[in-house]
């Protein structure tokens, strides 16, 4: 290949090299990358905050998050359903209210057609007085009529609108549009990662065990190994499965679990029971290698354009 090849302008084939730098400079098309290790979250990170976590826990599913952040996601979903449960409410009430004005308004519409029939006839000199009183009355009516639409038309915030939204553009906000349908929320709380049904008790406090490595100058954070395995003693990190015991949290290699612990079902430190459900497999963030994720590729969908 020469010198200038990538960027030869007098071939008559349209290179692919060409064709991928046009896309990125045209704003057009789809946009794909492959994710590196550092676009991958650590095996001891929040899935919320992505830091490491200071109070780490655990859910059955096998998501670890910090407890503070975790607790506080809880929190925020709480008050969001608290106020979604109010809207409902308030939207309720308004059918409601809507629904008894119209069976008010057939009501009323019965009566004046009944008493319209039940009324006798008029005599022609009646009628005629009638008559004559009606252009003074509707002079009237249209004066004052047009007197109040003249002061509700020096402003639009008048008559309760100030606490309308103005968004004249909205499909909710069209004339024919109508109440929204009141819908009412679901009080379950779901995970932010699985989106399973998510609930404080089913949290499981989890146990790091610090390696022993002689180290003292470095902060933990600042170091690439941080954590070993209790029972074998090897080094955690992303490229090494890893579970979870339920009994006690601590973190523990699938090496041991499927050689030393599903053997007996018993914990190797503290020589108790264990039960199927007790091994929760860690979910890790990933190397950057194909065999440890699924998706290693990052696409931003942006206009297409069409010759």
């Amino acid at each position: 290949m020469t010198r200038h090849a990538r960027n030869c302008t007098a071939g008559a084939v349209y290179t692919y090299n060409e064709k991928k730098r046009d896309a990125a400079e045209s704003g057009y098309g789809t946009n794909a990358q492959r994710l590196g290790k550092d676009s991958v979250k650590s095996f001891d990170c929040c899935s919320l905050t992505l830091q490491p976590c200071r109070r780490p826990v655990i859910t059955k599913d096998g998501y670890l998050f910090d407890k503070e952040a975790i607790l506080q996601y809880i929190v925020t979903k709480k008050n969001e359903y608290s106020r979604r449960l109010k809207e409902y409410e308030r939207l309720r009430r308004a059918e409601e209210d809507q629904l008894s004005q119209e069976a008010n308004s057939k009501q009323q519409a019965r009566m004046e057609r009944f008493v319209n029939a039940e009324k006798p006839a008029m005599t022609p000199a009646h009628s005629s007085a009638v008559a004559s009183e009606k252009p003074s009355t509707s002079n009237a009516a249209a004066a004052a009529s047009s007197a109040s639409s003249s002061v509700s038309s020096i402003s639009n915030m008048t008559n309760g609108h100030e606490k309308k939204l103005p968004s004249f553009w909205l499909p909710s906000e069209c004339p024919n549009a109508g109440l929204a349908k009141a819908q009412k929320p679901d009080a379950t709380i779901y995970c932010p990662v699985s989106q399973q049904p998510l609930r404080v008790k089913d949290l499981i406090d989890v146990k790091f065990t610090l390696l022993r490595d002689g180290d003292s100058k470095r902060s933990l954070i600042a170091k690439e190994a941080r954590y070993m395995c209790p029972i074998t003693h090897d080094v955690l990190s992303n490229a090494v499965p890893c579970a979870v015991l339920r009994p006690t949290g601590d973190v523990v290699t699938m090496e041991c679990v499927e050689r030393l612990i599903r053997k007996d079902m018993i914990h190797p430190l503290t020589d108790r029971k264990l039960k199927e459900k007790d091994i929760i497999p860690l979910q890790r963030g990933g190397t950057g290698y194909a065999t440890t994720n699924d998706n290693l590729q990052a696409k931003e969908k942006r206009p297409m354009l069409q010759v």
